[in-house]
């Protein structure tokens, strides 16, 4: 089967940093392009950040709320995604998800519909 784990969230105040991870099993992991996914109570999933499979070269996406604060990375040797997460603010509070898009063309993808496989989330809460 194929799992998507991610670890890493927490409390935090607000200023601080977390690193999120993302442990990728059941699948290969270097064909994926990978990405972020956060979600408020009661609001849909927004894609924050996104990084492409390294065959087409590695590109990044962030979205603006994030973009100089955030970081993506992965090791495709430990099959792993992270999100280096800096200067966080209250705002930052959310549910974050770790996805998977299957990609045949170079960059990545921030839209829900075009993800493969979801992990199950890990809650980032940043306290004023």
């Amino acid at each position: 089967a194929q799992v998507l784990v991610e670890s890493g969230g927490g409390l935090v105040q607000a200023g601080g940093s977390l690193r999120l991870s993302c442990t990728a099993s059941g699948f290969t992991f270097g064909s994926y392009a990978m990405a972020w996914f956060r979600q408020y109570p009661g609001k849909e999933r927004e894609g924050i950040s996104c990084i492409s499979t390294l065959l087409w070269g590695t590109s990044v996406y962030y979205g603006d709320s994030v973009r100089g604060r955030f970081t993506i990375s992965r090791d495709n040797a430990k099959n792993t995604m992270y999100l280096q997460m800096d200067s966080l603010k209250p705002e930052d509070t959310a549910m974050y998800y770790c996805a998977a898009e299957r990609r045949f063309t170079s960059g990545c993808s921030s839209i829900p519909e075009r993800i493969n496989y979801w992990g199950q989330g890990t809650q980032v809460t940043v306290s004023s």
